[in-house]
């Protein structure tokens, strides 16, 4: 699971609660959601999932109680 940087991703953290990563392409929408739930202790909303140039990238809505910005902010993406 790789965070995405672009300037998209930024603007998603902020208008819109959303934090988008690279996932393995086996992965399913719960097993992303429970993985990310546990590895940065948020709640999420929705999973939302595009594969594009054979990369599997998880648009991962958060709860309004856990802010994106202090995740990315603890990733060092801000």
């Amino acid at each position: 699971m790789k965070p995405i940087t672009t300037e998209k991703a930024i603007r998603l953290i902020e208008a819109e609660n959303t934090l988008i990563f690279e996932v393995d392409r086996r992965l399913s929408r719960t097993e992303i959601k429970k993985q990310i739930e546990e590895s940065f202790n948020v709640k999420i909303d929705s999973v939302n999932v595009l594969i594009r140039d054979n990369r599997k990238y998880a648009y991962t809505r958060l709860n309004k109680k856990n802010p994106a910005i202090d995740v990315a902010t603890k990733l060092g993406m801000i």
